[in-house]
Order: structure tokens, then C-alpha cells, then sequence
């Protein structure tokens, strides 16, 4: 389907003084410098990156100055999905997170390294020597437990200092980390701990949310029985001096092996880091497993060049611990960011909450959801009005596509002269692979620029790369984050099932994406759940961006149950309303807009009213759970209730599967 390819109004432009001081500016200089190759702008730096895959990546190790152990013999072997990165070569994550002069930064004991803030007003602040002797503390706590190399070290445990503590301890010992929301149910947590045998779970005994206090301490006990790995058990007193029998106080650990050693065990570039999950929603959520180097490599781009990170930089991104993006945050120390810990709800006591946090803490770089952005827009927020946000330059925005009414309310209630960073990627890779960069204008609508180092493209129905058009999102050539393996998937079938069996030695993400002529992308949702009707298709986010633009509609979901290749079934939209609201009157208005904005065609065949939308533990619309069970598939074979946020919600489409 080929879009219309007029230029869309560009809401932010680039300041040439303010890009000259960007680390991607010093970058293309130092390339020109030492490398003699001479790239004009991020377009010639996009194309370098994807043509000369080998030179860009150990050029970026080189610039930000990987410290390794032991130098690699080789840069990058073989094809996807065995590529093999810098072969030989040993180092460690935490090293670059916390050694001083580290990824262009000082990091003295005096810098700031961290600022928390919970809720309910509690805050902390550790400078880089705070954070130093903390992880020094609990590193040599792990060693007294018998965690050495490949162990696995688990946390149910919030966005907080005590979680980034132990997990920078784990990985300076080449252990393994991995770690849950304490919200999660728990069946939701055993069955992504239990199938990686931990040898040590650090838990909080409760979390505030919502004005409200959690006791979460019967849940930890229960998974000290469903997993007889543990050797240990570490309860933080998160909340009031709660506590449990036989677990280990976190404040007297850390104040027994005050003074232990901060030392950094080396480990292969793909030694594995942490273990991340995919959604779970029919099945036992699958163990991604990322390395050491990849992470590093990967990341010290990501936030360095593409996101323009540097020290004095206050990075924040609204996120919880089950998801990618706190493991992305916590890299910010990567290039000497300060980190900006959030735990509690977006919402509490009002959605200025984080705005007001922004003015708190001088945030520079403010990461959030796009359902966030318009809930904000449907509220008639107005942010720059009511707070000081002088410090702030970025406004990021991921988890779902951004609407085009979305990033014109950042414009307009936080100000013009912020770029706006859309940005999509994923868990399987904890990076993007479309963003933006400081020295790309941003489009109204669409994400500024394919990430560096990412050969993104667009496949048609053969297999072919287009551009304008709607096609299937794929990587065409190897990055140093994907997988180094699924957990317990010795022979790689699972992940070669995952990414590859569609297009042999080319990673299919997923989405539908058009890249335009300009190198910016519009991602249009899951492929998976496209709607195809009358051999016209379309991503469920157009249709989101409609239906959701109404005041009335909280929240929508959008369903076609014909089979593939056929029309036979029908198209269902489902809607949330607001407080006083009533289909019949917003019907009509609905129907017409939808008719003009997308076609006729996908005007739904039915609307009905729920109360909400099933969504993962993520966030996310169980859109193809969903689709399943209205083809007649059992609940319990389309999706698994455990991997999902609000399981009562899946009762209306029981129902009418039923019907």
C-alpha cells in the first residue's frame, strides 16, 4: 500500500550551534580524524554504520573507550543468527558503569550518580562514591553467598537504589541478573525464576502505588518454596520493619561487608548479563538472554550518540523493573548520565506527578509512554505553564505508537524548542531500532531516523525492501545486542523459530513500519494483528490514533476475525469510555471519522462498550490473545492469565466467543 509521501510539518529542527557540542558531532570528527572517512551528516553516519558493520562498531568501542581484559582477535564472524561479536575479547559491564573515566566521563566519588524519588516523597541521592562502596558492599555479600560467574542472582523489587545496587554487584561477578515488578503475580514471577534456577532472590516486603501501601511479603515466601535453587534470600525493608523468618536483612548485609572490594571479573563479550522475557501471553514466557559487550557496545551508542547523553545530563524514564526499559536507564551511568529513579504511579496523586518531578529534579532527558502523552492530552494538561521545565531538552516517548496529536501536545504544552524522541525497538534486543538523534529534525507523526548500527528496513509481500510503503519491519545485517540465546534453547531452534524462519538470515521484528524517503519511520503496530480488509491493510495504532482521539474513548481495542486471505469474518471494536459517555452518542461521530481518516473498509462491522483492555504485565494490547479466542481457540490455549496485567478483563471476550 503505498502512502502519501507529502512532508509532514517538522515540529523541531536541530540547533547547528547545539549540535556541534553533541558527542555524535565529536564522533563523525574523531572518524574523520583518525579513520579519514568524512561523513556529512547523520544520514552518511546511518549508511557507514549499516555498509561497514565491522569498522562502525569497533569504532564506537574505541571512542567511548571499552576497557578490555583481553583485546579481541576478531571483530565480527559469520552470518545471522550465529554472528559471533569481538571474538576473544573480555570485559565486564559494571566496570563501565562505575570506574572512573569510563565512557568519556569522570565519575568522580563527588559527581552525582543517582536521584530517587518514590511516591509517597521519599527520596535519596548517591554520587558515584556512594554508589561505588554500596555495590563494593554487596558485591562481597553475593561472594559469601557462593555467587560466582554464570549464577543466577533474581529481584522482586521496584525502580529503586537497593535493585541497581545489587544488580550492578551481580554483574561486576559475571553472574547473571534477572528481575520481576513486585506487582507481578505470582505465577508470573515463578515462571520466569524458576526456569533459571537462581541461586539468590533479593525481595522488597512491600510498594507503594496509588496512594496505596502493598505488602508483598506472603509472595516472597511462597517463591522461596517454588524455587529450590535459592541458596539465600535478601528482604530489602522497602515499607515499615516488615520482615520474614530465615531471610537475610539487606541494610545488615550491606553494613557486615562495608569495605569489601569493588573488583570486576572479565567475562567473554557474550558472557551473558541479564536474562529479559518475552510477554508470556500463550505460553512460558521465553528467557532473552543479552551479553556483557553487546549491552556495553549497544548502549554506549544508544545513549551517547543516538540519545545525546553526557555527564550533567539527568536521564529519566518512567519505567518498572520487569520492563526493558529500566535495564536501558540503568546504562545511562554508562556515558556518566545522573539516573532518575522513579517508583510509584504516573498518576498519583495526578498526572503532573512526573511534570512536577521533572522541576524536582532539573531533568534534562524525560522518557515516558505514549498512553501516558494522551492521557496527558485528554486531561488538558499543560505542563510548561505550571512548571519550571528549563532544564528539560528531550521529551522520549515508546511502549506504543505516538500519535500525531501526541507529538503535537508535547510541542505545544512543553515547548517547541524540545525534540521529541519516538522511538520503537524492543526487549529482544533492549535497544531501538527506530529513533532519533540531535541532529535530526522531528516529523509530525513519525520517528526521526533508523537507529545507528540498525539495518532497518521495510519487506514487502516478497520479500523485497521499499520505501514509502507499508512493510514488514526486519534487520538485515548483525547487532552486537541481539540474543546471544533463549534460556534453556541449547540448539537455538527456538530463537532461529523466534526471528529467522520467515526470512532466512534476516531478522523479522514484528511490526509493520513504512520508512519514508527521508530515512524517518512510521510504525503502524503488530504484523501479527493487522487488519486486512478488502486486500486494503492497515496497523491496529492508525485506527488507535482515531478512536482514541476522541475525548469520550479511554481506551480501544480493535479485532478482525477473518481468516487470512478471506473476509468472511467481521471487524470488532471494543471501547472503554469515559465517565458519562454512551456509545450511541459517540457512534456516529466514531464511524464517520474512521470512514474518512482510514476508508470505508475499516469502519468497524460492531462496537461494543468494556469496562477495559486486557493488556501484558507491560503494558501492552492483547491484541492477537484476543483474536484467538474470538476464532474459538480456548481461553486457556490463547493466552496465559498470568502474563497478563488485569486477567478479568479477558470475561466480555469469553463471553462472546461463547455467544
Amino acid at each position: 500500500m503505498t502512502e502519501n509521501a507529502a512532508v509532514p510539518e517538522v515540529l523541531w529542527r536541530p540547533d547547528p550551534n547545539r549540535v556541534a557540542d553533541t558527542k555524535i558531532e565529536a564522533f563523525r570528527r574523531w572518524l574523520r580524524e583518525r579513520r579519514g572517512v568524512d561523513l556529512a551528516d547523520y544520514d552518511d553516519l546511518w549508511h557507514y554504520s549499516v555498509e561497514q558493520v565491522p569498522e562502525f562498531w569497533t569504532a564506537v568501542a574505541e571512542f567511548f573507550g571499552v576497557r578490555w581484559h583481553e583485546r579481541p582477535r576478531e571483530v565480527l564472524s559469520g552470518a545471522m543468527p550465529d554472528a559471533k561479536w569481538f571474538d576473544g575479547g573480555t570485559l565486564n559491564y559494571a566496570e563501565h558503569s562505575l570506574s572512573p573515566d569510563t565512557g568519556g566521563a569522570t565519575k568522580a566519588d563527588d559527581e552525582l550518580a543517582v536521584v530517587f524519588h518514590r511516591e509517597d516523597g521519599l527520596a535519596e541521592q548517591f554520587t558515584y562514591g556512594d554508589l561505588r562502596a554500596h555495590v563494593a558492599a554487596a558485591r562481597a555479600a553475593l561472594r559469601a553467598f557462593g555467587v560466582g560467574k554464570g549464577d543466577r542472582v533474581v529481584a522482586l523489587a521496584p525502580n529503586c537504589p537497593q535493585t541497581l545496587i545489587a544488580f550492578l554487584a551481580t554483574a561486576s561477578l559475571g553472574a547473571i541478573w534477572s528481575s520481576c515488578s513486585p506487582d507481578f503475580g505470582i505465577r508470573a514471577i515463578a515462571d520466569r525464576f524458576t526456569q533459571i534456577e537462581p541461586k539468590v532472590l533479593i525481595a522488597v516486603n512491600g510498594y507503594a502505588y496509588n496512594g496505596r501501601k502493598f505488602d508483598i511479603r506472603d509472595t516472597v515466601q511462597q517463591l522461596r518454596h517454588q524455587i529450590p535453587s535459592l541458596e539465600a534470600t535478601v528482604l530489602v525493608k522497602y515499607l515499615g520493619d516488615g520482615t520474614l523468618d530465615g531471610v537475610i536483612d539487606w541494610n545488615a548485609m550491606l553494613a557486615e561487608h562495608a569495605g569489601g572490594e569493588l573488583a570486576y571479573e572479565p567475562v567473554d563479550f557474550a558472557h551473558p548479563l541479564w536474562i529479559l522475557y518475552s510477554s508470556g501471553t500463550t505460553g512460558l514466557p521465553k528467557g532473552i538472554v543479552q551479553g556483557h559487550g553487546g549491552i556495553v557496545v549497544e548502549h554506549f551508542k544508544a545513549l551517547g550518540l543516538q540519545s545525546g547523553l553526557e555527564p550533567g545530563d539527568r536521564f529519566f524514564w518512567f519505567t518498572t523493573t520487569g520492563w526493558m526499559m529500566w535495564n536501558f536507564i540503568a546504562s545511562g551511568l554508562l556515558v556518566g548520565a545522573t539516573i532518575v529513579l522513579y517508583d510509584g504511579s504516573p498518576g498519583h496523586p495526578d498526572l503532573n506527578a512526573l511534570w512536577h518531578l521533572a522541576e524536582q529534579h532539573r531533568v534534562t532527558y524525560f522518557g515516558t509512554s505514549a498512553p501516558f502523552i494522551q492521557s496527558c492530552l485528554k486531561a488538558g494538561l499543560a505542563p510548561a505553564e505550571r512548571y519550571d521545565l528549563s532544564a528539560l531538552r528531550v521529551v522520549g516517548s515508546t511502549g506504543s505508537p505516538l500519535s500525531s496529536e501526541g507529538f503535537r501536545w508535547i510541542a505545544d504544552a512543553i515547548g517547541r524548542d524540545v525534540q521529541i524522541c519516538s522511538v520503537s525497538g524492543g526487549t529482544d534486543l533492549c535497544a531501538a531500532i527506530v529513533a532519533a538523534a540531535p541532529d535530526v529534525p522531528v516529523w509530525l507523526g513519525e520517528l526521526s531516523c533508523r537507529a545507528l548500527g540498525v539495518a532497518a528496513a521495510a519487506f514487502d509481500d516478497h520479500g523485497e525492501p521499499v520505501v514509502e510503503e507499508v512493510g514488514e519491519l526486519v534487520i538485515t545485517e548483525p547487532m552486537p545486542s541481539m540474543p546471544v540465546s533463549f534460556w534453556n534453547d541449547p540448539d537455538g531452534s527456538r530463537l532461529r523459530e523466534a526471528y529467522f524462519d520467515t526470512y532466512p538470515g534476516i531478522w523479522r521484528h514484528g511490526d509493520w513500519v513504512k520508512i519514508t524517503r527521508r530515512g524517518s519511520a512510521v510504525v503502524y503496530g503488530r504484523s501479527d494483528s493487522t487488519l486486512n480488509r478488502g486486500g486494503v491493510r492497515m496497523g491496529t495504532a492508525e485506527f488507535y490514533r482515531v478512536a482514541e482521539g476522541f475525548a469520550e474513548v479511554a481506551d480501544s481495542l480493535v479485532i478482525d476475525t477473518s481468516a487470512a486471505g478471506n473476509d468472511d469474518g467481521q471487524l470488532l471494536c471494543f471501547l472503554v469510555l469515559t465517565a458519562g459517555a454512551k456509545l450511541e452518542e459517540v457512534e456516529p461521530d466514531l464511524r464517520k471519522e474512521l470512514r474518512n481518516a482510514l476508508s470505508p473498509r475499516h469502519v468497524p462491522d460492531r462496537f461494543m462498550v468494556v469496562s477495559e483492555i486486557p493488556r501484558t504485565l507491560n503494558g501492552k494490547k492483547c491484541e492477537v490473545p484476543v483474536k484467538r479466542i474470538l476464532s474459538g481457540v480456548a481461553p486457556e490455549r490463547a493466552v496465559s492469565r498470568d502474563a497478563l496485567a488485569n486477567p478479568a478483563a479477558l470475561a466480555p471476550f469469553v463471553e462472546l466467543a461463547a455467544d
